[in-house]
């Protein structure tokens, strides 16, 4: 009796131990697919974007980024061996570069679709439906998704920000593409009817009035407001105007491109000031001199740099070791059949 007991015991001790195996396994499946990461991963890119080539010696991705077992490749004799292609859009469209059809492409290689740009710069997206597995880009549901820039927590909290002297101008901006029809173009245009023409200063080929990398946010800071003006209205899109040119500078963005929501979801609320948030341009002429007579008002757009700081991406390098740290969590069987549909939604 005694020896039936312990077997019934030992019976069930294994039936529970097998149930408990067996969860553990799906929810491992579930997290990661069957394509478990590999130890290392070898990342293509078949062309470099708009033709600027950096350098891939040594392991970048660790060296750079503490990111293991990734590795850069520009070599394209790598295909065969790369678990990730990356082809970048601009060079595809404008037939600089093509797509490897005559290749045989590895069951397991996934190949990435990758531009920074808004739709109206895609050109046509027809024939490269089907090709592409994933998305990288400045929309927050790509499937990897990189911004050109993000506030983060800050390393050194004991050092205060110091608001930048303004001693230049009330509002400044940098813009090379100019066209009458944009309406960032309308917009600056009735603001020079209700802010003095010495208080606005313009940069860029426009005016052909270049500004060196190096002088820009030297500059930028002394004017107390950076027209950070989108040339295309899209969801998500917010390029190194408002990161770099303004919140880096050290000058309070006016933001004109998608909804008020949309940079919120990206920046805190009380960083920036919207275009839209005004019933007319006179309306935020009046705003913008106001807030710059008044310093408490003023020095209250800053409050986001006791906590935070801006980090900004301008090295492909890192944004294609990015695809390393994000490889485990991407889908395994997805496939762009309607590129363009996704691209313009």
């Amino acid at each position: 009796m005694w020896s039936l007991r312990v077997s019934v015991s030992a019976l069930m001790f294994l039936v529970i131990a097998s149930l408990i195996l067996h969860l553990l396994v799906l929810r491992q499946f579930k997290t990661r697919p069957e394509h478990l990461r590999p130890e290392n991963l070898t990342i293509l890119l078949w062309h470099w974007p708009f033709g600027v080539a950096y350098s891939l010696k040594g392991n970048f991705c660790w060296e750079k980024f503490g990111i293991p077992g990734c590795f850069l490749e520009d070599n394209r004799s790598m295909f065969s061996q790369a678990e990730v292609v990356v082809f970048h859009h601009h060079e595809l469209w404008t037939g600089r570069s093509k797509l490897p059809l005559d290749l045989r492409r590895p069951l397991k290689q996934r190949w990435l679709w990758l531009s920074l740009e808004p739709p109206m710069k895609n050109g046509n997206l027809s024939a490269f439906n089907s090709f592409f597995n994933w998305t990288m880009s400045y929309r927050r549901d790509a499937d990897i998704f990189m911004p050109y820039g993000k506030l983060v927590p800050k390393k050194n909290r004991s050092k205060s920000f110091v608001v930048p002297k303004k001693t230049k101008c009330l509002v400044a901006w940098v813009v090379s593409n100019y066209k009458e029809q944009y309406r960032r173009s309308k917009v600056f245009q009735q603001l020079k009817d209700f802010i003095p023409e010495d208080q606005i200063e313009v940069y860029g080929q426009w005016k052909k009035r270049p500004i060196s990398n190096k002088a820009l946010l030297k500059t930028i800071s002394q004017c107390f407001f950076y027209l950070a003006f989108e040339n295309s209205e899209c969801t998500d899109y917010i390029s190194e105007k408002l990161w770099r040119n303004a919140l880096q500078a050290g000058s309070v963005p006016v933001v004109l491109g998608p909804s008020r929501a949309n940079y919120e979801a990206m920046v805190r609320s009380d960083a920036f000031i919207h275009v839209d948030d005004f019933r007319s341009v006179r309306e935020l002429a009046a705003f913008l001199k106001y807030v710059a007579s008044h310093n408490q008002t003023y020095g209250s757009y800053f409050r986001w740099h006791e906590s935070h700081e801006v980090k900004i991406y301008t090295d492909w390098r890192e944004r294609l070791c990015t695809i390393c740290s994000q490889y485990h969590k991407l889908p395994v069987r997805r496939v762009y059949k309607d590129l363009y549909s996704w691209v313009n939604q």
